[in-house]
């Protein structure tokens, strides 16, 4: 509860805080960040961390999608297979006969 109270307090400071700054100042923040984010430094760091990330992970898309597919397949199995109707009730037919049976084994 308490860390609720503290969030909430938090978004409330930080709307008033904005509010009062103004869209200038938003734009004026924004405009910094995309300036660091473009600065030839930060880049060469973002692609040195997208290499590394795509060489240990080589091929962990296609594992990953090979696996969800397998585990939605499953699920929609388990679905279908709980939501099928209640065994049905042998049926007469026309011979006096169910399943197979003669009707004087009921």
């Amino acid at each position: 509860m308490r860390g609720k109270l503290l969030f909430v307090a938090g978004a409330a400071v930080g709307f008033v805080l904005g509010a009062r700054a103004g869209r200038e100042r938003y734009e004026q923040i924004k405009a910094t960040a995309v300036k660091a984010w473009q600065s030839p430094s930060v880049q060469k760091q973002v692609h040195a961390v997208e290499d590394f990330v795509a060489e240990k992970v080589g091929e962990f898309p296609e594992t990953a999608y090979i696996t969800v597919k397998k585990a939605v397949v499953q699920a929609n199995r388990r679905r279908r297979e709980s939501r099928a109707p209640y065994p049905s009730r042998p049926t007469v037919s026309t011979t006096g006969q169910a399943d197979g049976r003669s009707a004087s084994s009921f």
